[in-house]
């Protein structure tokens, strides 16, 4: 297949689906890890394809939505600073922190900015030598490779005021967080293609064997997710439990090399803590000590972290696949994407978004 159409041909869904329906004889529990998948099932109804027998269960998969509070108030802090100019992929600036979010920052005066690439923000570090110019990078593997060329490139070119508060994370150590919780019930995985495509497949052999549990590499598209499932429940009906690439168009089982060197340079294996799951070691990127003067968490001092404020948001049971966007009793009445009690109901990836855009009332109802 070439075109974009074919990916999403009803009659190839149909027959995945059949095919999927006779595979299954038994119960089973899936999860798709990114929330570019979560969309696609949900917008495209592939679940209500499934056999009964078959679960499908939502991960955190969405960078914006796993970004700890406490991240969020130091970008906000870092914005009412009148030296900075903060910059920020969109979705961000929505993403509700302990005392708002950056939009209510730039309303009270904060100059933030939502730019497109961090090399935007570099751009306007050169255009502006008397301000502070902090990215906010988060994001999977899939987004590493532009940050680090980026504090590359400042470092490179001489650009001292420019800076990144770095909130990375890593995919494989989010996975073996969830399968060692005691609540776990997930029997097989659908890992993102696009951080497979940067990272390699690798990494998930060693949590395939540990946990022994299938991983089943899977794009984006339905004929994709549905191929991804089916190939999941093979490996589980015959009790294999093996890294498999769906999404070979895209993914080489080494990556990008030239992507992962520069990750390897710039950034270094660092702790860190995810919405919903916690602190989970060895599962983030931070600044290597070459890069140092480029880490904002470094360039700048931030007051006493805030505590946590209970407003009711169940977006860390969504986040662990415990619950369902629906299930939540403030699911598209306190909680809209207007007015967003959690990040899963902001971020284009987040499970609550999906839900309140294609699943609301009537339609999740039937």
């Amino acid at each position: 297949m070439k075109y974009l159409d074919e990916y999403r041909d009803a009659a190839t869904v149909r027959k995945l689906a059949a095919a999927i329906g006779a595979a299954v004889t038994r119960p089973w529990v899936l999860m798709e890890v990114c929330g570019g998948q979560t969309h696609a099932i949900v917008r495209f109804g592939l679940d209500s394809l499934l056999p009964p027998e078959l679960t499908l269960i939502h991960g955190p998969g969405c960078p914006v939505c796993v970004t700890p509070t406490p991240m969020i108030d130091r970008a906000i802090a870092l914005a009412r600073r009148p030296e900075v100019i903060l910059c920020s992929f969109g979705d961000m600036l929505r993403v509700p922190g302990s005392r708002g979010d950056l939009f209510r920052a730039k309303s009270e005066g904060g100059d933030v900015r939502a730019v497109y690439s961090p090399m935007d923000a570099l751009a306007l570090a050169k255009e502006n030598p008397a301000r502070e110019v902090v990215f906010f990078a988060v994001g999977f593997e899939t987004t590493a490779p532009a940050n680090a060329m980026a504090v590359y490139q400042a470092k490179a070119r001489g650009i001292a005021n420019f800076s990144i508060l770095c909130s990375h994370v890593l995919v494989p150590p989010a996975i073996e967080a969830l399968m060692g919780s005691p609540e776990n019930s997930v029997q097989a995985f659908l890992a993102a293609g696009h951080v497979c495509a940067i990272m390699g497949c690798g990494e998930y052999a060693p949590i395939a064997a540990k946990f022994r549990v299938p991983i089943v590499v899977t794009g984006f598209e339905p004929v994709d997710i549905l191929q991804g499932i089916l190939m999941c429940v093979q490996q589980l009906e015959e009790g294999r439990f093996e890294v498999e690439n769906q999404y070979a168009r895209s993914v080489r089982s080494e990556g990008n090399p030239a992507a992962r060197a520069l990750i390897g340079q710039v950034f270094q294996v660092v702790p860190r803590g995810w919405r919903g799951l916690g602190e989970i070691p060895a599962s983030g990127l931070g600044l290597a000590p070459d890069f140092a003067a480029f880490d904002a968490g470094q360039k700048f001092a931030f007051p006493d972290e805030a505590v946590e404020v209970d407003n009711g948001c169940l977006s860390g049971l969504v986040l662990q696949g415990r619950l369902k966007p629906e299930e939540c009793p403030h699911f598209g009445t306190a909680c809209t994407p207007e007015h967003p009690l959690g990040a899963t109901m902001v971020s284009n990836e987040g499970a609550c978004a999906a839900y309140y855009r294609y699943r609301r009332s009537p339609v999740s109802a039937s």
